[in-house]
């Protein structure tokens, strides 16, 4: 069958500046069904959330996925799946229904599918427990399942201890789950995927991904395992790797600060088998924000084998930043062979030749919706100690809107420190190193507190 699933998922959603997290990376390969054959069952969630362009994916995919089947078993689309193989299907809503038993009757799965009708509660345990059901306990086949669902289970028994059942029985599990409006129990789901459960569990985030998803999954069923694996996985450079565990299997190599190479003898040649490798980067670039974790993801073996990994997105919460703005820029043009040039830069007071100092303030523990006033002082002293006031600035922080309190930076606060004013005593040189010292004062300006009488504006 080739790469059945690929996947890269990240530990966190959120991130503080200059913090760590942990990527990992998977896949799950079965052996070629023409020389290993294999039973295989599709269990497709009809409730009633399903209802709409989420249940026409989900035909859809399947469809093409049983289509491939058919061409893959026996090099030719007619109707008929060879080599052994055979498909079922249970749906399942408030409860499960054997709708085709093991078949290689492509017409039938294809009416079977093109019949589902969503309505009803979610009863996963009860699609497990058919779906075991079907499988032939003396056959030698590959026993495969294959479920989707886009929600959680709302009647019906555990459906971990029916997931575990079947696993017991030799069955390998795939997840497949639809990100839907009611949402997902991701915990749920790796419970019931087969392991390592990053390589048999994939959430798509709408119906168009579903569809894609079942695409990729059934081209690569006409390969026979994986050989000659290698995965070159380059990180986004706002983050750097710090640590990188052995994979279960193959060999990962650390390249740089932004890049491992994962390598893979063979995989799913013999049986249905999947790999995981884990690794730790932390924050180090100046990005912030929502950040995609991958700058590139490349895969190659020597079957050629169709293989993409999903991109995950990490908050990046490095506070609330707020910048003083820098001065507008006065456009200057030299045209042709000029030599000099008179433009009217506007009116700059209070400047001559000198430095500028830019400073960094962190507010520690701003609560919701308060402003503050922020007053900067600057002085700079001489060799005996003495202060000279060289500027002050005053601010107003726009309250921040989060539902804790928060350090709140503010950045590129600038004083313009001439040089003629230097107060270290340089007898004439330029650029002299000089001393300064920073004094700041903040206090919130909406207090909430009123005088008797007041309205306290």
């Amino acid at each position: 069958m080739g790469i059945t699933n690929s996947n890269k998922e990240v530990s966190v959603s959120t991130v503080e500046c200059g913090g760590s997290f942990n990527i990992t990376l998977s896949l799950a390969a079965e052996p070629d069904i023409t020389s290993n054959p294999a039973d295989i069952v599709l269990l497709l969630d009809r409730s009633t959330s399903m209802a709409g362009s989420a249940l026409t994916s989900l035909k859809a995919g399947a469809l093409r996925f049983i289509e491939v089947i058919d061409e893959a078993t026996d090099g030719s689309l007619n109707g008929s799946i060879g080599g052994g193989t055979r498909i079922g299907i249970v749906s399942y809503a408030d409860t499960a229904v054997q709708d085709v038993p093991l078949t290689t009757s492509v017409a039938t799965l294809n009416n079977a599918v093109n019949a589902l009708v969503a309505g009803g509660g979610t009863n996963q345990a009860d699609a497990f427990t058919k779906a075991l059901a079907l499988f032939d306990a003396t056959s030698s086949n590959q026993k495969i399942m294959v479920l989707f669902t886009d929600g959680n289970s709302t009647v019906g028994a555990d459906p971990a201890a029916a997931a575990d059942a079947a696993k017991d029985a030799g069955a390998v599990i795939y997840v497949i789950g639809l990100e839907g409006e009611n949402g997902l129990d991701i915990d749920a789901l790796s419970e019931w995927a087969s392991e390592p459960v990053t390589a048999y569990l994939t959430v798509t985030p709408d119906g168009e991904a579903l569809d894609e998803l079942f695409e990729r999954l059934a081209e690569n069923i006409v390969n026979t395992g994986a050989t000659g694996i290698v995965i070159r996985d380059v990180i986004n450079p706002c983050f750097s790797i710090v640590s990188l565990s052995s994979p279960t299997k193959g060999v990962a190599t650390l390249i740089g600060n932004t890049s491992v190479e994962w390598r893979i003898n063979e995989l799913g040649v013999t049986a249905s088998e999947g790999a995981s490798l884990t690794f730790t980067v932390e924050h180090t670039g100046t990005c912030t924000g929502e950040i995609e974790v991958n700058e590139s993801v490349i895969y190659s073996d020597n079957e050629g084998n169709i293989v993409t990994f999903p991109s995950p997105v990490i908050t990046l919460d490095c506070g609330t930043v707020i910048t003083e703005p820098c001065p507008e820029p006065v456009s200057i043009t030299v045209s042709g062979c000029n030599e000099t040039v008179e433009i009217d830069a506007g009116n700059i007071v209070l400047g001559s030749l000198g430095r500028i100092v830019q400073l960094d303030v962190t507010l520690q523990n701003v609560c919701p919706n308060k402003r503050v006033a922020l007053a900067v002082m600057l002085t700079e002293t001489d060799a005996e100690g003495n202060e000279y006031q060289r500027g002050m600035k005053t601010l107003v922080i726009p309250a921040q809107g989060f539902e804790s309190c928060r350090d709140v930076t503010v950045r590129c606060i600038k004083f313009v420190i001439p040089e003629e004013l230097d107060a270290s005593e340089p007898d004439g040189v330029f650029c002299n190193t000089r001393t300064f010292n920073a004094r700041i004062l903040a206090n919130y300006i909406d207090a909430g507190f009123t005088c008797c009488g007041t309205d306290g504006e």
